[in-house]
């Protein structure tokens, strides 16, 4: 394990400073170990020179699982626990922040670090976009929201996919107020809320399904509203309806000047692809990348 897990620093009394920090002390407030549990973990790390989190797995009073929890609360690192029954097992970037898929996101946010989300251009919004169903848009995106925001940057996750939403199931966040109530006028930007327990990451659900999704979107509210985030959040990532089947992601595309366009390995068709792309540059904005997702 390459991280530190405890920061210590200590004077030469042996006084520890800031000890509400680590490992152990994270791990007694959440019911983990005891005060005596710790001092047996400190009397094996003193006799082997193990550290905290070690010595506790060696004694068989914490899990692996239990030790990246506490690791993710020392460094203010969005995790939540393998079985968490409030959001959904898809979001791989907050129950396995490690695993390689993780990792590959983690790639594809430094990309786009690089070629858009930089100091120099000041772009904040993009859309993630793909042909046809069952191509992952929902998943990356949710995902990519995370990983985002656990790099410390306020990160909002739109979904405008106003005829199949999934993004407020994915996180357990309630839809009865959502873009397309702003878009309706009857609602403003405060219907994005906070993520619970996920730091600096915000949701702005789809809302209620309505009648007129193309209209909703093409209108001058989705760019005031972009506008005014823009203020708020240092990233801005759109979920959007399959781009074959509706014309509402060449909207959002248009309003939010940018987009990725994702993939799916051994189901989307190279011309849908291509013919998406197309329709896409032709609203003006940047197509920033394609995305293949194998997942």
């Amino acid at each position: 394990m390459n991280a530190q897990e405890n920061v210590l620093t200590l004077d030469t009394t042996a006084r520890v400073v800031g000890s509400e920090r680590n490992i152990g002390s994270i791990l007694v407030a959440e019911g983990k170990l005891t005060e005596s549990d710790t001092r047996r973990i400190v009397d094996l790390q003193r006799a082997e020179g193990l550290r905290f989190g070690e010595a506790a797995i060696w004694l068989g009073l914490i899990t692996e699982q239990d030790l990246q929890l506490a690791l993710a609360r020392q460094y203010d690192f969005p995790q939540v626990g393998v079985g968490d029954a409030a959001v959904s097992p898809e979001l791989v970037a907050a129950y396995a922040p490690f695993h390689r898929r993780v990792e590959e996101l983690r790639a594809l946010r430094t990309q786009l670090l690089i070629r858009w989300f930089n100091s120099t251009h000041q772009r904040r919004v993009l859309a993630i976009v793909s042909p046809e169903t069952g191509e992952g848009r929902t998943y990356v995106t949710a995902n990519l929201a995370i990983v985002f925001s656990q790099l410390g940057e306020r990160t909002l996750l739109i979904d405008a996919d106003l005829r199949s939403p999934r993004q407020h199931r994915l996180f357990n966040v309630p839809d009865r107020i959502g873009l397309s109530t702003v878009l309706a006028g009857r609602g403003d930007s405060s219907a994005a809320v906070p993520v619970p327990g996920f730091a600096g990451l915000s949701l702005l659900p789809a809302g209620a399904p309505p009648p007129n999704p193309q209209e909703l979107l093409s209108r001058a509210p989705l760019a005031r509203l972009l506008q005014e985030m823009q203020n708020r959040f240092d990233v801005i990532l759109i979920d959007t309806p399959p781009a074959k089947l509706y014309a509402d992601a060449q909207s959002v595309t248009y309003h939010a000047g940018g987009a990725v366009v994702l993939a799916r390995k051994d189901h989307t068709r190279l011309a849908d692809t291509k013919s998406v792309i197309r329709d896409l540059h032709d609203t003006g904005a940047q197509i920033v990348g394609t995305v293949m997702n194998a997942f």
